[in-house]
């Protein structure tokens, strides 16, 4: 989650709860109708769910400096999650952002150190595939004239280096993340589809387009459609399960569609009495027993029911397993101010975990993973 997302704005939050409500076709937990046969996305597994830690080196760990993480408590995962951006001269929490930041070296901009290419030298991430969360926030007209094209250029060279890895391309997600987002819709649908064909024309094979909304910000099929790029450009259709799941089209939108959904942000909070009129969640610290039952009763419960009604259609989820309070970009959000979603400091949610996800539906990593994916096995 979130490169330079900013505190929720009550008055915002406000301004969406006023739109409609959920339909009750919408629900997540509402049990789809029989599977219609059709194409499988790239990278898209025939049966099952592609399960993906992250979002920084903390929390996925499995490094000599960055040892406490998911990698190092948990059987390795199919995929792990790392941001980028393009808004160079853009300033984040003390950092002035370069461009591309966090996929070289290593950067802090308020939410601890990123560094795709230490984790990609590292024995503990082979044979998993790669999620990149990429923002351009403020910079989507540069990227949509062309501006910012040696950017793009610079992004397919790192990616076609990466050989046979799967990749996982987020362009602008939660592209309807307002206000901390703030995307201007015609400028954002030009870059997205600018920097799709620029990565096409330089010869990236390996990698899926992901398009990812908030999950409930767009309160209408109507609203998704309008930001939406078009089926040549999109390969998987993604939304966010924070605390307000239920509010989510996204799911109906991926049938209409004919796509795959990832679960592409997921971390334990739950809404307090005035969430949406101010976005708060409660205090969730997964050390705590009785805040660990809570967070499992009223958010990992929802999470893999979820996945379970909708199996013909969400075939990749993304658990966060931030420390998010002890991070600064945090620590005045409301959604995220009071959560820390480590899952190995609970040893009741750990069991509970592990008893889910060693199991069918979810996909781990193994030798044969990348020639899976791409023969949609």
């Amino acid at each position: 989650m979130k490169f330079n997302y900013s505190i929720w704005i009550a008055s915002a939050v406000l301004l969406f709860s006023c739109k409609n409500g959920t339909d009750k076709k919408d629900l997540v937990t509402e049990v789809p109708a029989a599977k219609n046969e059709r194409k499988l996305a790239k990278f898209e597994p025939k049966d099952g769910v592609l399960l993906f830690v992250g979002q920084e080196l903390e929390a996925v760990g499995g490094l000599e400096a960055y040892n406490d993480g998911y990698l190092d408590h948990f059987q390795k995962p199919a995929g792990w999650t790392t941001y980028t951006n393009i808004n160079p001269g853009e300033e984040s929490f003390g950092r002035i952002q370069e461009g591309l930041d966090g996929l070289y070296e290593t950067a802090d901009w308020g939410d601890n150190d990123y560094n795709a290419s230490l984790q990609l030298a590292a024995p503990a991430y082979e044979n998993m595939a790669l999620a990149i969360g990429l923002q351009f926030v403020n910079h989507e007209e540069k990227i949509a004239d062309g501006t910012h094209d040696h950017f793009t250029y610079k992004l397919a060279e790192f990616l076609k280096s990466l050989g046979k890895r799967p990749v996982f391309l987020r362009i602008a997600y939660e592209f309807d993340g307002e206000p901390w987002n703030h995307y201007d819709k015609e400028q954002t649908l030009k870059a997205y589809k600018r920097m799709v064909d620029i990565l096409r024309k330089e010869g990236v094979t390996n990698t899926a387009y992901v398009w990812q909304s908030t999950g409930f910000m767009s309160q209408s099929q109507e609203e998704l459609e309008s930001w939406y790029p078009g089926d040549a450009y999109v390969d998987w259709l993604g939304f966010s399960f924070f605390n307000r799941w239920e509010d989510q089209k996204m799911i109906a939108f991926a049938r209409e569609k004919g796509k795959p959904v990832f679960i592409a942000e997921a971390s334990p909070t739950i809404s307090g009495k005035d969430a949406k009129a101010t976005g708060n969640t409660i205090e969730t610290q997964l050390s705590n027993p009785e805040q660990a039952e809570e967070a499992w009763q009223k958010w990992f419960v929802p999470f893999f029911k979820t996945i379970d009604d909708n199996k013909d259609v969400i075939k990749a989820v993304h658990y966060i397993n931030c420390h998010w309070d002890s991070h600064p970009m945090w620590k005045d959000n409301s959604t995220f101010k009071n959560i820390d979603a480590r899952l190995q400091l609970s040893d009741t949610i750990s069991k509970r975990w592990v008893d889910k996800i060693s199991k069918e539906p979810f996909i781990q990593s193994s030798p044969n993973l990348y020639e899976d994916l791409y023969q949609n096995k």
